[in-house]
């Protein structure tokens, strides 16, 4: 596997390991942890999307980790 291989895959990998931790109810979708991994593999499968140079998934990937971001920005209003 090359470099743009594993950060795609420990992207994808975090997104659906907050997916199969809410889905058993060990993380809430309103945990840090939940936003958390939604964002940071998001933007990695958007960065392994953008230098495969594969369209459908840099949109895909943006999408989901600017929806994650505007989540840890309401996390941290609400916090305060």
């Amino acid at each position: 596997m090359t470099e743009v291989d594993w950060i795609g895959f420990l992207g994808v990998f975090q997104i659906l390991l907050a997916y199969f931790l809410n889905v058993f109810e060990k993380i809430s979708k309103n945990d840090l942890s939940f936003i958390l991994l939604n964002l940071i593999g998001a933007s990695m499968a958007c960065l392994a999307s953008v230098l495969l140079k594969y369209w459908p998934f840099i949109i895909l990937e943006a999408i989901w980790a600017i929806v994650s971001l505007y989540s840890l920005f309401r996390f941290k209003t609400i916090s305060n």
